[in-house]
C-alpha cells in the first residue's frame, strides 16, 4: 500500500466500503490512512 499515491488510497477506501469487501481489508487501508495522516479525507463510516 505504501506505493499508492494519497489520491488512490482514498478511493481504494471507498471503493472497497462500496462493494462491501472484507473489514480486515477496509482495516487495513485505513491504518494506512491513519499512519499517512490523511484521515481528516475521509469519513469513516464503520
Amino acid at each position: 500500500m505504501r506505493k499508492l499515491s494519497d489520491e488512490l488510497l482514498i478511493e481504494s477506501y471507498y471503493k472497497a466500503k462500496e462493494l462491501n469487501l472484507s473489514q480486515d481489508f477496509i482495516k487495513l487501508i485505513e491504518s494506512e490512512i491513519r499512519r499517512r495522516s490523511l484521515y481528516h479525507k475521509i469519513r469513516m463510516t464503520s
